[in-house]
């Protein structure tokens, strides 16, 4: 798991200049989120938040339709990404420890995600949805869909 070094998501130009990866997964997966939702309205995939306990970091949003996932990984099983981001929390932070709730805001609206500690797409230093939308591009969805579990991220 990656972490990116302290101060760059306070700072618009290193946060931007991210590899795309490193972008959604550490301050942008909402928007990725909300992209994939928007991109797949009839998909059956709904957005999760994991939220760590008081005090503590770890927040991600990500895609779901109860059995698959999809996250700046790309797509995944849910069970492999929720294993895969505590354990990376709990390398750094032994007593981490998180909910999972799924998301009742909308995920491209600014103030509906400053409420939630989030920033909204015009808060960025460039579009970050046209991003997101080149991103999910790369992905063969329906193949990426019919994987066995073997699979993992």
């Amino acid at each position: 798991m990656y972490f990116p070094k302290p101060g760059i998501k306070k700072d618009p130009v290193r946060r931007w200049n991210q590899m795309d990866r490193v972008f959604f997964g550490h301050g942008a997966c909402h928007i990725l989120a909300g992209v994939y939702l928007q991109r797949f309205p009839d998909s059956g995939f709904y957005a999760v938040k994991i939220i760590p306990g008081e005090g503590l970091a770890g927040n991600h949003v990500f895609v779901t339709n109860g059995t698959r996932a999809f996250d700046y990984h790309g797509y995944s099983f849910l069970d492999q990404l929720i294993t895969h981001h505590t354990k990376g929390w709990h390398q750094r932070i032994p007593e981490w420890q998180a909910t999972i709730s799924k998301v009742d805001f909308p995920l491209l609206n600014t103030a509906a995600l400053n409420a939630h500690k989030m920033l909204g797409p015009d808060q960025y230093l460039h579009n970050p949805i046209k991003r997101a939308q080149k991103f999910i591009d790369r992905f063969d969805h329906k193949l990426a869909k019919s994987l066995k579990q073997e699979q993992s991220i």
